[in-house]
């Protein structure tokens, strides 16, 4: 069996032409211009990098009243329409009065498209209502917001939303920490077992690899766990003592994310036969009909536990909303998969070549051929799902999504790479290696073998006491040996400067491996780049249909004499960019009176812009105007109308209006 071990001296013609094309044939056979195409989709197939991420948020598209109206009188309820299906129970929308206090009973509705109502109590008063919501996306992810409207004419509010946005804090940081070591451990689980049984049996007895299947399973099992208990606090209340509440956690498990998780644990209680099979039973056998019996068997199994797993993901989270969703799923699961394959094969194998004294050379080129096709399944899931997600170049560029997409397309060319080098240390170590004539192989082995026998009889002899100090002296006697027949070991792996160039390529691939889960993990929780763009047009759009110039009626009193009265404002059209300003001044009585002085400012506390001052011009009795007064952006803006009666009579006037 051939091994990747120290190199040793040969004559030059030992070294056969038909080993090294044997070694290089899984990779120089193709041909060069489809090698490139192929690296080039790889590297296009970062778009694959949301496999695991590709979501589908949900976002308000619509509502009734629309932000910002104002409506003559008060509607029976307030409707609000999002981009996909979401989860509301019973206060998922609360709507406020310009006080503070509830106006609503508390009861929501599915009126089906995507549209939602909660009822209205009758006899509410005039002024600036509030509607604040949060809710659950289909992927699973919390949606929150909140907007105003007015009924008969804006006023003050007093209301006061939290600033934490849903998914946020202390909570969302640990629910984010928990997904990306669900993501690390599922990799570690799938692709060390993969890399076992399809590359290298023979390390099923090899306890680095053991330990590292195991930690990621325990890590895996200890994400979901961790999931589990922080999905209540992550689309609720963002309080980390409710993590521990059972009522809300009983809550939690009638929902798709909460099935999906304690599914997940029944499967990761079978992936844990699995693995005590596959590292007791399995190492064991030594008649090859019942090995390979027993490989067969594990492979069906353990693919079916991992396709269990993987589906987890899918079905309650990314690909289960949006568009194809039917054929989505199976994709996502697909790519996942191919994920584990190939990150998890490169994790296992970089822990071979550090901590194991030899690595089949065959192994390290049956990797190469699956993290190969591993790539190209990658590529391909990867540019679908990436289509669903971001569906346009503007949103690629000009989106959170996509421009984490692109980070992740530079990662993934780099990744390809860099794999590239590993490939050619693998191809120099496979033509050394399977160079050698039989004669010269075995020799080799001879002079290994006697270098640790001379090594062996150089170690001075330990006298061994008798009486109680057996046990100690035994055991520190023990401890020396497996010190010095490690460091054996550590100068067989380091010997070779093929091993040490295929280690340290293997490392840097592993290295860039962890910032692109990361990546990954950020991406699961933005909003793609579609449902943003979809969002924003139809936000856009019902400012557009806004009809009539916005209208805020507002009462002064100076104090002196003829200092009270009303005053008018027009705002034409009301939206973002020019608009015209027209200003009337009346008395209590309701007929046009001048004033000495009045002036209006504008201001968007929530960006810092302003104030705006505006100086009308005085057109007529009561009526000043102003024409291009510029709106640069929407928002809940404060407009600020000072009114001068006399020379030391003046008051400012404020109030709240949504404008754009």
């Amino acid at each position: 069996m051939q091994t990747i071990a120290p190199r040793s001296r040969t004559a030059p013609g030992s070294r056969t032409a038909s080993g090294a094309r044997t070694a290089r044939r899984a990779w120089t056979g193709v041909p060069r211009l489809l090698r490139l195409l192929l690296v080039i989709v790889a590297a296009t197939g970062a778009f694959l990098a949301g496999a695991a991420p590709a979501s589908a948020h949900a976002a308000l598209t619509g509502s009734d009243p629309k932000q910002g109206a104002v409506v003559p009188k008060a509607p029976d309820q307030v409707k609000l329409t999002f981009s996909e299906k979401v989860a509301m129970s019973d206060g998922s929308v609360r709507v406020l009065d310009p006080s503070g206090k509830r106006a609503d009973t508390k009861k929501t509705t599915d009126l089906g498209s995507n549209t939602y109502g909660v009822k209205l109590r009758p006899g509410l008063p005039d002024g600036t209502f509030t509607v604040a919501y949060q809710v659950v996306s289909a992927d699973s992810h919390p949606v929150a917001g909140a907007f105003t409207f007015s009924i008969g004419a804006p006023s003050d509010t007093k209301v006061a939303l939290p600033d934490q946005e849903a998914g946020g804090g202390l909570v969302g940081v640990l629910y984010d920490i928990a997904r990306y070591f669900s993501y690390a451990g599922f990799i570690l689980v799938v692709g060390g077992a993969a890399f076992v049984l399809g590359c290298w049996p023979r390390g099923a007895g090899v306890r680095p690899v053991q330990r590292l299947v195991t930690y990621g399973w325990v890590t895996l099992t200890g994400a979901t766990l961790a999931l589990l208990l922080l999905r209540a606090p992550y689309t609720g209340s963002g309080k980390l003592a409710d993590a521990f509440d059972m009522g809300k956690l009983g809550d939690v498990l009638n929902t798709k994310t909460g099935a999906a998780l304690v599914s997940r644990l029944l499967l990761l209680a079978a992936a844990a036969l699995f693995i005590a099979v596959l590292f007791g039973a399995y190492e064991k056998r030594t008649d090859p009909k019942e090995k390979k019996d027993l490989t067969f068997g594990l492979a069906i199994g353990g693919s079916v536990v991992a396709i269990g797993i993987a589906a987890t993901w899918a079905m309650a989270e990314h690909a289960s909303t949006g568009l194809q969703a039917g054929l989505a799923m199976p994709v996502d699961v697909l790519h996942l998969l191919a994920v584990a394959a190939w990150l998890g094969g490169l994790a296992t194998l970089l822990v071979a070549l550090y901590r194991t004294p030899s690595v089949e050379e065959a192994a390290v080129r049956r990797f190469s051929r699956l993290a190969f096709t591993s790539v190209v399944v990658l590529a391909a899931t990867g540019l679908y799902q990436s289509w669903r997600q971001v569906g346009s170049w503007s949103a690629l560029t000009g989106t959170s999504y996509g421009q984490l997409l692109l980070v992740k397309v530079g990662l993934v060319a780099v990744l390809v790479g860099v794999a590239s080098i590993s490939r050619r240390w693998t191809g120099r170590i496979a033509a050394e290696a399977g160079g050698l004539a039989p004669e010269a192989a075995a020799a080799v082995v001879v002079e290994q073998r006697a270098a640790v026998v001379v090594e062996q009889r150089t170690e001075k002899p330990v006298t061994v006491p008798s009486g109680g100090a057996d046990a100690r002296r035994s055991a520190q006697l023990a401890r020396q040996r497996a010190a010095m027949a490690s460091a054996r070991e550590k100068r067989v792996r380091d010997a070779d400067p093929h091993r040490s160039g295929l280690r340290r390529s293997v490392l840097t691939e592993a290295g860039i491996a962890v910032v692109l889960l990361a990546v990954t993990t950020i991406l699961t929780t933005t909003e793609p780049g579609r449902t943003e763009e979809e969002a924003a047009k139809a936000t856009s759009a019902a400012a557009q249909q806004r009809s009539g110039p916005l209208t805020l009626k507002v009462p002064f009193d100076t104090g002196g004499q003829d200092g009270r009265g009303t005053v008018q404002l027009d705002l034409d059209p009301g939206r973002t960019g020019s608009n015209d300003l027209h200003i009337y001044v009346k008395r209590p009585n309701g007929s046009a009176f001048d004033i000495p002085e009045v002036k209006v400012s504008f201001t968007l506390e929530s960006k810092d812009v302003g104030p705006l001052p505006v100086a009308p011009d005085h057109i007529a009795t009561g009526h000043w105007s102003a024409s291009g007064v510029q709106i640069p952006m929407a928002g809940d803006w404060k407009i600020a109308v000072t009114v001068r009666t006399s020379d030391i009579d003046q008051v400012t006037v404020k109030k709240n209006a949504q404008i754009g």
